[in-house]
């Protein structure tokens, strides 16, 4: 298949709409079900490249869930504790742990539940049975990964009443160094960004704490990966093997910091033991779940616990989670790690990060302001490497 016409690009009346290979070669990949649209392959080429890279970097199957070109969360295939696997609905898979790839699928689609409604997937690994059952039960506009099962591909055949996109892509197909782009019609063309990411890039540490275990390695390597495919400006927070806070395409880094500490506390909230133990009614299903808890843990919980409302959703009333009970939580929580695209040009940066349990950061450096940043993070002891490389994505 040289090329795939597409119904239209990004918009409905951008037609006609197709890709295909430049260079006149066969296209890397097979679409075994549905007919994915412009913006599915551009989540699909992008977030095939990510787990990718995770897989060589760390040699663990990876997964990520990607929205509008950028992920909305990756991780590698570590296993789930029980509170986890609650906290990402994914409890009532009773061999879950049998399989490293579900263990990373469930990660990334149980970080930011709220943004990956609808998502795009990408599996480093042959998609197995146990992770194909995850999907087929997520609403979810494709996937893509280097091969399936029989098994798996009957399970996900049978989504969307057949319709599911499911693309296959070679894993052995290596782009052209120079790539291109058009905008207004002025072709754009540079060399492809095959800056590696590894253990090495966080070896310059500027700060006084020179303490970075395999663990923060391992989170740090994973955040430097989702931003190098995640839309600039960006800050990616990640514990446990896996990112659980991205902030994408903000114009002010701050406000990437904010954004992805927002996303990393509610991700720790959603773990809180009054979470957890939210009475729900039967019927509901797992997206009104989503929505619900994301009210019950906002400062706007009365809309889900108010006296003519809270039976819509709960068998018996649930006690609120106070302004206290979520601030003394979330001051528990350390050992985040957080990856920057680019320098931090202020200390506000470092105080918020802080304030999510960040205790390991990886930035490109070269700020006129580096000395305060280092200074913020002394004074926390936080630990900082300086990996001289920026990582635009756009």
């Amino acid at each position: 298949m040289k090329e795939f016409a597409l119904k239209y690009g990004c918009n409905p009346n951008q037609k006609p709409a197709r890709i295909y290979m430049e260079n006149g070669k066969e296209l890397p990949i097979e679409v075994l079900c549905g007919r994915p649209g412009f913006i599915n392959f551009l989540d699909a080429f992008n977030s095939w490249q990510l787990v990718k890279e995770l897989k060589e970097a760390l040699g663990m199957p990876a997964a990520t869930s990607f929205k509008h070109v950028s992920p909305t969360s990756a991780a590698v295939g570590t296993p789930l504790s029980d509170s986890l696997k609650k906290a990402c609905f994914v409890d009532d898979i009773p061999d879950l742990d049998s399989s490293p790839l579900a263990c990373a699928y469930a990660r990334a689609r149980g970080t930011d539940r709220m943004s990956s409604f609808g998502d795009w997937i990408a599996l480093s690994d042959e998609c197995d049975e146990v992770t194909a059952r995850l999907i087929a039960r997520e609403v979810s506009d494709g996937i893509i990964a280097p091969g399936y099962t029989d098994k798996a591909l009957e399970i996900l055949k049978g989504k969307r009443k057949g319709n599911y996109n499911i693309v296959k892509i070679d894993p052995n197909y290596v782009p052209d160094e120079i790539e291109k782009k058009q905008v207004f019609g002025i072709t754009f063309e540079q060399g492809r960004n095959n800056f590696k990411i590894d253990n090495a890039l966080l070896d310059n540490i500027v700060t006084e704490n020179k303490n970075l275990p395999d663990s923060a390695r391992r989170d740090l390597i994973i955040s430097l990966i989702v931003l190098k495919y995640t839309q600039s400006n960006s800050v990616c927070f990640a514990v446990d093997g896996q990112a659980i806070g991205v902030g994408a395409g903000q114009q002010s880094r701050i406000h990437c910091t904010r954004l992805a500490g927002n996303k990393a506390d509610i991700w720790h909230l959603r773990q809180h033991p009054k979470v957890l133990a939210l009475p729900f009614l039967p019927t509901m299903g797992r997206p009104d779940r989503d929505n619900c808890i994301d009210v019950y843990i906002s400062e706007q919980s009365e809309d889900v616990l108010g006296d003519n409302v809270w039976q819509h959703y709960f068998t018996t009333r649930p006690e609120p989670l106070t302004a206290a009970e979520k601030k003394e939580y979330l001051a528990s929580i350390t050992g985040v790690a957080l990856g920057s695209d680019a320098f931090f040009p202020f200390g506000d940066n470092i105080e918020r990060a802080r304030r999510s349990g960040v205790s390991y950061i990886a930035e490109p450096g070269g700020s006129i302001r580096d000395d305060n940043v280092i200074a913020t993070c002394n004074n926390y002891g936080i630990t900082m490497s300086f990996t001289g490389m920026r990582l635009f994505h756009h």
